[in-house]
């Protein structure tokens, strides 16, 4: 796919500078993992990641609804009925140990058109059918 990957570990409060750089290295899209850290700064993110023409994409859907592009990630409302049935296992008895680990089976893409439009993006009709939830 001739892509070539640019790591940056970056604290909350090197957001900005981190984005002014990516830009200026013409990035064609960001990836942006989930963090903690990050959460009170995700409009902060997708804003600076706008003004610097970059598409954003996160495993979450917080990040979207906050202005980020796109995100694909596991549902975090099925995870937890998951966690509640371990829980629920656990306190009737069921030793930890003799459960199953399990990973996630429910994926969700998200997409959020008024960034795209923003970014002058044209999403291909497949993306736009193949979305989970579009958000204008």
């Amino acid at each position: 796919m001739n892509l070539a990957l640019q790591t940056y570990e970056v604290r909350p409060e090197e957001i900005a500078e981190a984005l002014r750089s990516i830009g200026q290295e013409r990035a064609d899209a960001v990836i942006v993992q989930q963090n903690l850290s990050f959460t009170a700064y995700l409009r902060q993110i997708a804003d600076l990641a706008i003004s610097y023409r970059l598409p954003t994409v996160h495993p979450t859907r917080e990040f979207v609804e906050a202005g980020g592009l796109l995100a694909y990630g596991p549902n975090l409302f099925a995870l937890g009925e998951r966690a509640a049935w371990y829980v629920d296992r656990i306190l009737k008895g069921t030793k930890p140990a003799d459960l199953p680990v399990e990973q996630p089976t429910k994926f969700e893409l998200i997409l959020n058109l008024k960034t795209a439009k923003a970014l002058a993006l044209q999403v291909p009709p497949s993306l736009l059918v193949t979305a989970d939830e579009l958000i204008e």
